[in-house]
């Protein structure tokens, strides 16, 4: 029982070290460099990404050119495969602490970091479609370890990214919210539901991002309709309360927002640290991820498919906005600690649409589903380039006994161990950039 009492004060005391490193990087250090870097590449392309988005129609018909090449997966599939990675959970769980921690002004910085978001990420995927390689699958790979070993001549630094990766790619934090829903929903043995998770996941992986792209392409539109809607519906019925809380998101995103009901406050530094973690989580910026499966396509010009990226964050940062205005409107925000992270939508949604439970557990799984068979892939890619010959092996084991350990933890500090996993991986990613910066080049489709 001792032993007991002391590997729970060494697990509280290990979580509070790196709470604290949490908010230490996402306050000042990640805050910094994904506003830094998004502004020097606005200035430097005078606002590419608003240009891109201006004209959705022309970057689509643009795909449909003859740059192709008779390997790799069609562009399209790719782009319902990239929405199915940084669409998930989320968008609908983690991106709520946003609200329940930052305050309203915590919205105004999730906008800030995706709009400059935009453009990292098309330079992340323009160098990892310009640096990949075929592979003997059938299609390339390509990503932050290829233009990593590129810009600095080294081995080691591509190693750590991929290690990282494989650790990234194991996403306990969605299966652990799956876990929970499907438990708390309906009832199905914690055991069982761990284990018919596993079953699906090994299977949508190891089909790799042909199959992951198929499956997405099936999964996502019926998700990004249905949710839209339903959030839609709600915001617009609570019109006055939104139109009266809106000042809010801009001035106490500089200010802090004062205790209100259960909410203890938050100051600029909380409002910035949760909008920008929560925006570089939700929409893969910097982490690498859609550069490995954006290097995938048969189009050969980096910059067609990189353009694409600014289009699947535009939609990513919709699914967020709307779940924190629905959050926001139903005044769950102010009493945090009170719900689950998962159940904050579910308690907003419920007060108009019936079975809201079962729906959003539906729900969360197509958007959970995805995004941890998303992220399974990658891993895999980066166990093959760590070693061709045992890498694979070492991380589904790997992976096995981690989605079933972490299971069983708080969803907070789950949600914690990416949120640090992802702010180091966006650190190695973008010094790539940055070495690599005068090779990108923004072309506006034709």
């Amino acid at each position: 029982m001792d032993f007991l009492i002391f590997l729970d004060s060494l697990s509280n005391g290990l979580f509070s070290t790196l709470e604290w490193a949490d908010q230490l990087y996402w306050s000042y250090i990640g805050f910094t460099l994904v506003v830094a870097f998004g502004l020097y590449f606005s200035i430097k392309t005078k606002g590419f990404q608003f240009s891109v988005l201006r004209h959705p129609v022309r970057v689509i018909k643009s795909l449909m050119g003859t740059n192709k090449g008779q390997t790799g997966t069609n562009p399209i599939a790719l782009y319902f495969a990239s929405l199915g990675g940084s669409v998930g959970l989320g968008n609908v769980v983690a991106v709520v602490t946003v609200l329940t921690m930052g305050g309203p002004g915590g919205i105004f910085w999730l906008w800030v970091a995706a709009i400059a978001g935009m453009l990292i990420k098309y330079c992340e995927i323009y160098l990892g479609v310009t640096h990949r390689v075929k592979n003997n699958r059938g299609g390339y790979d390509g990503g932050p370890m290829y233009y990593l070993a590129h810009a600095f001549g080294v081995r080691w630094l591509p190693l750590v990214v991929a290690f990282l990766l494989c650790i990234y790619g194991v996403e306990v934090s969605q299966f652990l919210i799956l876990t929970d829903t499907f438990t708390d929903t309906f009832g199905i043995n914690r055991h069982w539901v761990i284990a018919i998770l596993l079953t699906l996941v090994f299977y949508g992986s190891l089909g790799g991002v042909s199959r992951l792209a198929k499956i997405c392409t099936v999964m996502m539109p019926p998700f990004l309709i249905g949710y839209v809607c339903m959030c839609l519906w709600v915001v617009v019925d609570q019109w006055a309360v939104f139109l009266e809380l809106l000042p809010s998101i801009f001035t106490s995103a500089f200010t802090g927002h004062a205790a209100v009901g259960g909410f203890a406050g938050s100051t600029f530094l909380m409002a910035a640290q949760y909008g920008t973690a929560r925006a570089v989580y939700s929409g893969d910026i910097g982490i690498g991820y859609d550069s490995i499966i954006q290097s995938e396509t048969r189009l050969q010009d980096a910059s067609q498919q990189a353009r694409l990226a600014i289009l699947s964050l535009l939609n990513n940062t919709l699914i967020c906005t709307l779940s924190c205005l629905v959050v926001l409107v139903s005044g769950l925000w102010c009493a945090p600690g009170v719900l689950k992270p998962s159940s904050y939508v579910i308690a907003a949604l419920s007060a108009y649409f019936p079975y809201m439970d079962i729906i959003m557990a539906i729900v969360f799984f197509l958007v959970g589903f995805t995004t941890i068979m998303a992220y399974f892939v990658i891993g895999l890619k980066a166990a093959r380039f760590i070693s061709p010959r045992l890498g694979e092996r070492f991380f589904l084991i790997y992976a096995f006994f981690a989605f079933i350990f972490f299971a069983y933890y708080d969803q907070s500090q789950v949600m914690l161990l990416m949120s640090l996993s992802g702010g180091l991986l966006m650190l190695c990613n973008l010094a790539g950039i940055w070495k690599l910066r005068h090779e990108i080049k923004f072309e506006t489709a034709p």
